[in-house]
């Protein structure tokens, strides 16, 4: 049983991502829910990553995992351009699905994704784990409370250093590029901060610079936007970079608020606040977010509890991830051929 007390949630993965194990694996087996399956392109791989971490069985191609009966949920960590895709098939099948981010290769069909979850009538999910982590949560606390007064100014970076020229994530066709694959988590949590900001915020001005060798993918994008309510953000992303920064520092009138790791707070689960009355240093948790984000996910399926994130929340992002590489001079991602 999971640790609710109810029945687990029977998951089958896509694929044998090495992310897998940190956003699913550790979470799965902390919160009771089972591996059922794997399907990857190479069968022994699968074979050898069910062998690791206690999957129950190794199915012969994605297809047939969406298919498979004994499977409730999909899980889907493939390349951004197989998002879409088997998010389609997934929902077809009527499976519900947890989606790595983002959700499709653009911003069309992402909505076909939400048309498709629409007809399933099943929960589709954009995991964007850290909103469901108490460094997030303090956040938006801090802005409803009034503590750091109306909001001014926020920053998000996310940089990473550079994966090898092979790696997906720098493929056009498999909608690559640090907007892609990092910048979306800053525009996701600039977007979350609508409540406080009068409404979502709106690309005023973009750069970006393209990978040698890969034409048409931004090895960093930076993005300046603004609020309806007035406040500003600047949003950028960096993928080939000497060191790794996942920070947000959010300005209010009266103070600000800083978090070193919005995005992997169990690494650091500092945020440090600034008010006229001093400096102090809140240490929320290092629990995983993505056990945190499974939690919530199951809740939904098995009891149709609430959650901030959906298909409409998946179409808003990528609309603005469209613009944003617009804004920059370059074309969205091209949909992926499956």
């Amino acid at each position: 049983m999971s640790e609710q007390g109810q029945e687990p949630l029977r998951i089958g993965v896509l694929g044998a991502a090495r992310i897998t194990e940190r956003s699913l694996i550790g979470p799965a087996r902390e919160t009771g829910h089972r591996l059922v399956a794997v399907a990857a392109r190479d069968r022994a791989r699968a074979e050898a990553f069910a062998t690791a971490h206690g999957v129950e069985r190794v199915v012969g191609s994605y297809a047939e995992l969406v298919a498979d009966p004994e499977v409730d949920v999909v899980y889907n960590p493939l390349a951004n351009g197989l998002h879409g895709p088997w998010n389609l098939a997934a929902l077809a099948a009527g499976k519900h699905v947890l989606s790595e981010k983002p959700s499709a290769s653009n911003a069309a069909e992402a909505a076909e994704v939400r048309a498709a979850a629409e007809r399933a009538g099943t929960v589709f999910m954009e995991a964007f784990h850290y909103l469901f982590h108490p460094v997030t949560r303090r956040l938006h606390d801090l802005l409803a409370s009034g503590e750091l007064g109306a909001l001014r100014h926020v920053e998000a970076r996310v940089a990473i250093a550079a994966p090898p020229q092979s790696d997906p994530r720098w493929s056009l066709p498999l909608a690559g590029g640090a907007l892609m694959d990092l910048g979306c988590y800053g525009l996701h949590a600039l977007r979350k901060l609508a409540p406080w900001a009068g409404g979502a915020p709106r690309p005023v001005a973009a750069r970006a610079r393209e990978r040698a060798g890969a034409p048409g993918v931004d090895e960093w994008l930076d993005a300046e936007l603004e609020f309806p309510g007035g406040a500003t953000g600047t949003a950028r992303c960096h993928m080939a970079c000497d060191g790794l920064d996942m920070s947000i520092r959010i300005v209010g009138s009266q103070g600000e608020a800083t978090a070193p790791n919005f995005v992997l707070p169990h690494l650091d689960d500092r945020v440090v606040v600034r008010t006229a009355a001093g400096e102090r240093t809140e240490h929320l948790g290092t629990r995983s977010s993505y056990t945190y984000q499974l939690e919530a996910f199951a809740a939904r399926v098995r009891d149709g509890a609430p959650l901030p994130l959906d298909a409409d929340d998946a179409v808003a992002t990528m609309r603005l991830v469209d613009a944003c590489y617009r804004k920059a001079g370059l074309e969205p991602r091209p949909r992926t051929a499956v």
